[in-house]
């Protein structure tokens, strides 16, 4: 059931002033000492410091603490290629959860270019005033040739949250289904519907955590992904399997795990009763699974399931996964993310579902219990307890494997933490409070 009807979600985003983001000033400058040191002649002395050495920058500007999310809207969330334009409200939507989820801050980039040498150069230049690069809503497979040049040829951080972001969560639901399911992850049968940019890294990130790469039979729009295809792009000849499922159907039969990012109603009841023992299925076409939840759920009583959606168990939400990625890299100033600080982000959350969930959390969500089991392998995408839980984790990651450039005390850093997310929303409840919205 949606929380919002079309016309509240249009009043949302055009209720003055127009857009979901707002730059506000940090300093004063209400008088004329105030406005010589903001520019011109004081603010001559930091580009003095900042020249003389350029780690001072993290000290006299926001790149330490500045995000930007990049797209050419030719894969915009379901909808597809919409461009640039359409793509700017999903960008500052991206902003509002940086921002509110983990004090990052964010300026979109909408980017009227289809070229991916084009984009990775313009991107590319954008280093000196960024901490970090979010990729976002690039379609595949350019994106996976955008991503990793940009990645080697950068000293800050570059994620493509729609590969990396639904694997890490869905990743951190596999470990705890295979917990409860009591199967070893080297044994995993797993069936996908779909072979964009999510399907693809989600599918190497179960193979990082163990899934052998032949257990994973894989669909495009085509059919079933096997050797003898010869239309298949680089990426998906990764997945080619030697024996041929003629359905998806097929493939289901004695499958441990399905994981659905493609389109609604793939996939029935009887697709379902097929499948192993404890079964799980991730189901997140959006904003209809590839099958409905009541109707997964019951077919089989021992299912494990997740979809993208708010409004049922185990959502796969990637605000659960970038705000506190990009938090912990930020903070250690780490020159990349990689898969060390994947798995630490996938392993915190994992253990984070274990824990008592607090009252003000269930209340949000309209429970009254809830617990670690075949409906909770997820925290709920509100639980801002994340931040304290995966962020670290990230930057210890980074620690661990040298790609961080500075060091921190981890428990001293989760205090730290906590105290900056609650002034954080001290100030932004304020400031939204001040228009006085009907929402």
């Amino acid at each position: 059931m949606a929380l919002y009807t079309k016309q509240e979600a249009l009043d949302y985003h055009s209720t003055f002033p127009a857009g979901k983001l707002e730059s506000i000033p940090m300093k004063p400058c209400l008088n004329p000492k105030h406005l010589s040191m903001a520019y011109s002649p004081g603010v001559a002395e930091t580009c003095r410091a900042i020249h003389a050495d350029p780690n001072e920058v993290y000290k006299y500007t926001n790149k330490g603490n500045l995000v930007a999310v990049v797209s050419n809207g030719t894969a915009i969330l379901g909808l597809g290629n919409l461009g640039p334009l359409a793509a700017k409200p999903v960008m500052e939507g991206k902003g509002v959860l940086f921002k509110t989820f983990a004090d990052i801050d964010v300026y979109d980039i909408n980017l009227n270019c289809k070229d991916p040498e084009q984009l990775i150069e313009i991107v590319k230049a954008l280093e000196p005033t960024f901490g970090g690069i979010n990729l976002e809503d690039i379609k595949a497979p350019e994106c996976f040739h955008i991503e990793q040049t940009l990645i080697k040829a950068m000293t800050i951080p570059v994620f493509h949250d729609d590969q990396h972001g639904t694997a890490i969560i869905s990743g951190a639901g596999l470990i705890n289904a295979m917990e409860i399911a009591n199967k070893s992850i080297e044994s995993l049968r797993v069936v996908v519907s779909g072979a964009g940019a999510a399907a693809i890294a989600c599918s190497n990130f179960y193979i990082s955590m163990g899934v052998p790469r032949e257990n994973i039979s894989m669909f495009d729009s085509k059919g079933h992904i096997h050797t003898g295809r010869t239309d298949l792009t680089a990426e998906k000849k990764l997945f080619a399997q030697k024996k041929a499922f003629a359905n998806l159907g097929e493939a289901f039969k004695g499958a441990d795990m399905f994981l659905g990012l493609s389109t609604k109603d793939l996939v029935n009841k009887d697709m379902v009763k097929a499948m192993a023992k404890n079964p799980v299925i991730f189901a997140m076409a959006n904003p209809d699974p590839e099958i409905p939840y009541p109707v997964a759920k019951a077919a089989r009583k021992d299912l494990i399931m997740g979809t993208g959606r708010s409004d049922f168990s185990n959502q796969v939400n990637n605000v659960s996964g970038f705000p506190y990625i990009f938090r912990g890299a930020l903070d250690v100033r780490a020159k990349t993310i990689n898969e060390a600080m994947k798995h630490a982000a996938a392993k915190a959350l994992a253990a984070l579902a274990k824990e008592k969930i607090p009252s003000e959390i269930l209340d949000l969500y309209g429970e009254k219990k809830l617990s670690f089991g075949l409906d909770y392998v997820i925290p709920k995408a509100l639980d801002t307890r994340m931040l304290v839980w995966e962020a670290p984790a990230v930057a210890q990651a980074a620690m661990d494997t040298g790609v961080a450039q500075v060091k921190i005390d981890i428990e001293q850093y989760k205090k730290d933490l906590k105290a900056r997310l609650k002034a954080s929303k001290k100030r932004i409840t304020s400031f939204v409070k001040s228009y006085k919205y009907p929402f």
